[in-house]
């Protein structure tokens, strides 16, 4: 049965994260009292050891849905303070627990025994990953660096919770008359608030306010002005923040003898060490550098016609592109999304995903959710009727609310003692533009993009099948888990899928097709500049994490935005909201671009089949969204493809040689965020939730 979220309090909150803090400390009691009564025996079996370790994970994993994602998404201020406590008390308990003396001490003597050795598949895999996480937790250090190990880690943790609530909590903007808002639509401007002065609009930095002024309205100076705004969001109280973070990451590092916390945070994920992301990068920038200073010299001449100032700038480039999608393919983004209403994209993407997947997905009512604003599904297998998942959608600006797109696992799927399967929960969090009285919300098509992605992380989480809870879904490797939602955002761009569901919100006519061709052909638009803003973000986190011992941020910060081709925008501090620097996603937001090359090669196989192929679609689900993280995903990737991956579609698409460039794929064995973050916004992680792993 569903949590009821209608009658969640401070105190329900509180109690619903004791409950499951106490839940799981039983089950470690156990695992550990069997341990010490056997006296060294080595009498511990899988039942006993492992699988108790697992179930504890299942019942922060439902604390945190009931309680600690509060934070993320209650109307209450109340509330959100007491998620935020409960997120740092779950997450505090997930850090500490591998620092466990008595717990390493129950793991390691049942990895010695005959059972663990003939373990094979999913079980030896979570043994393999706990020792993994026993030995980063410094159990082979003295008791007095692992002691510091542990309490560098638990003030990691305050440090992630502080910063996230910080650009959550941040409000800014410019106050704007309506001549000022010159070049944006009245269905933009009837949306805004009014400003604290008679007659004025209040433009605020949630994304449907933000890119729509970003990128139509005509006076440079205001987009200068927000984009300063933008760019500085929360950066005064979260720069220190950064700062203490990376000195508490330098010195884990150090503790384990390694240069960088880079080389200590790879180690873990695909890529595993910083010589193959460096190697990736190095072999996009200088082809993207060549195409991008093209695509800068073609926006600088517009901005010349009409300023007579040939320099252009970053509050300067998402209005000319604009402008060259209006002028060159006959694109207005207003005009488009009339055809791309909320609802009927929604559906549009659950029937596509159903045809293609193999689903069948039906409204709840009533939603017993956290806010009337906040839809529920379950989904159903197509073939036999049984129930999959539920998930639920809330797609809507809020004072307070988590700011960007993310995907929350409430419940993570996983086999139960019983041998049933429990049916995950999952929660897509967006902000798309709210209705009005006259008209639905309407999306512009990089938020259907968005969406898209969003969802992918969704379908990871919903189909799957993995046995335990620390392999549910998404808990992938990092620098993987964006490619099922990669893959997804081709499905936005595709014609026949386009006119499918895009239709005028007033008429239901179909959107023109030359409209879909035109919009088709403009996505590679200013590609280069766009891939090599996402790669100036990688170089930020790479920067900030390499092993200087004393970093200047703001000559790490301005060295990685000079690689996009457009001048740093002065007294501007970009990271105090980049939430990937925190959550996991440090020394490794390469991994948006990296797994990209994933989601491309992967689509391919669609291509080649048709992209709504129900037979490819089975495969995918079988073999990389059931899977989740049971197996190392290059093996999911292997056996999805029938062959090693390659980087030719990704460069391809890039309109780069792939003979000219370095990066994973078929010649070494490894692998766009969606366009607020191509654009520069400053966003989060976009799959959130207590991650197992160190």
């Amino acid at each position: 049965m569903l949590y009821d979220y209608t009658s969640l309090s401070t105190e329900t909150v509180r109690r619903e994260t004791d409950a499951g803090l106490s839940a799981a400390d039983g089950l470690i009691a156990q695992v550990v009292d069997r341990t010490a009564r056997a006296a060294g025996a080595r009498q511990g079996t899988f039942a006993t050891t492992m699988l108790p370790l697992d179930q504890a994970l299942e019942r922060v994993q439902v604390a945190y849905g009931r309680g600690a994602f509060m934070a993320r998404v209650h109307p209450d201020p109340d509330v959100r303070d007491a998620g935020q406590v409960a997120e740092e008390r779950l997450a505090k308990w997930r850090v500490a627990l591998p620092f466990r003396d008595d717990l390493c001490a129950a793991v390691r003597a049942y990895a010695s025994t005959d059972e663990a050795a003939a373990l094979t598949g999913e079980r030896r895999r979570l043994l393999e990953h706990w020792l993994r996480d026993l030995r980063r937790a410094g159990h082979d250090l003295s008791p007095e660096a692992r002691a510091e190990l542990e309490r560098l880690h638990a003030r990691l943790v305050e440090l992630e919770v502080l910063f996230q609530r910080n650009v959550d909590e941040y409000h800014d903007g410019i106050e704007v008359t309506r001549e000022e808002l010159a070049g944006l639509p009245d269905s933009y401007v009837e949306r805004l608030p009014a400003g604290s002065a008679p007659g004025t609009y209040e433009v605020s930095l949630e994304y449907p306010s933000v890119f729509p002024f970003l990128d139509q309205a005509d006076r440079r100076d205001l987009r200068e002005q927000l984009e300063a705004k933008l760019y500085n969001r929360a950066a005064a109280v979260n720069r220190p923040i950064i700062e203490e973070a990376l000195r508490i990451r330098k010195r884990i590092a150090t503790l384990f003898g390694l240069r960088s916390w880079a080389d200590y945070a790879l180690e873990i994920k695909m890529a595993a060490n910083r010589a193959a992301v460096t190697r990736f990068y190095d072999g996009l920038v200088p082809p993207l550098q060549q195409k991008a200073r093209r695509e800068v010299a073609n926006l600088a001449a517009l901005l010349e016609a009409d300023t007579g100032d040939p320099n252009l700038r970053s509050w300067d480039w998402r209005y000319y592109e604009n402008q060259v999608r209006r002028r060159e393919f006959g694109l207005d983004q207003n005009r488009i999304a009339e055809y791309l209403p909320l609802d009927a994209v929604v559906e549009g993407m659950l029937g596509l995903t159903g045809e293609v997947f193999g689903l069948t997905y039906r409204r709840v009512d009533p939603t017993h959710a956290w806010h009337p604003d906040v839809l529920l599904y379950e989904i159903h297998d197509s073939g036999n009727g049984e129930l999959v998942a539920h998930f639920y959608a809330d797609l809507f600006p809020r004072e307070g609310k988590y700011g960007h797109a993310a995907a929350f696992p409430l419940v993570a799927g996983h086999r139960r003692p019983d041998g049933t399967y429990e049916p995950p929960v999952s929660a897509i969090v967006a902000n798309f533009t709210r209705p009005s009285a006259d008209q639905p919300s309407l999306l512009r098509h990089d938020e259907v993009v968005t969406l898209f992605h969003e969802f992918g992380h969704i379908l990871h989480q919903s189909l799957t099948r993995a046995e335990f809870v620390r392999f549910s879904g998404t808990e992938t490797e990092l620098d993987f888990v964006e490619a099922p939602s990669q893959i997804m955002e081709h499905w936005a761009w595709d014609a026949e899928v386009l006119r499918r569901f895009a239709a005028h919100y007033r008429t239901g006519e179909p959107i023109p097709i030359d409209v879909v061709a035109e919009l088709v052909r403009s996505r590679d638009l200013d590609v280069a500049l766009r891939t090599l803003r996402q790669v100036s973000l990688g170089l930020i986190d790479l920067g900030f994490h390499d092993e200087a011992e004393e970093r200047d941020l703001d000559a790490v910060n301005r060295r990685a935005w000079d690689v996009s081709g457009i001048p740093f925008h002065e007294g501007t501090f970009f990271p105090g909201a980049f939430a990937h620097l925190f959550g996991g996603y440090d020394a490794g937001y390469y991994g948006y671009l990296w797994s990209k090359v994933y989601g491309d090669d992967m689509f391919g196989r669609f291509r080649e089949a048709g992209v709504t192929s129900p037979e490819v679609g089975a495969a995918y689900r079988r073999e990389i969204l059931e899977v989740g993280g049971s197996r190392d995903a290059a093996e999911s990737l292997r056996a999805f493809l029938g062959r090693e991956p390659s980087n030719e579609t990704f460069l391809r698409l890039l309109g780069i040689d792939s003979r000219t460039a370095e990066g994973p794929g078929a010649h070494d064995a490894g692998p766009s965020r969606a366009a607020e973050e191509e654009a520069g916004a400053p966003t989060g992680p976009d799959v959130g939730g207590v991650r197992p792993g160190m």
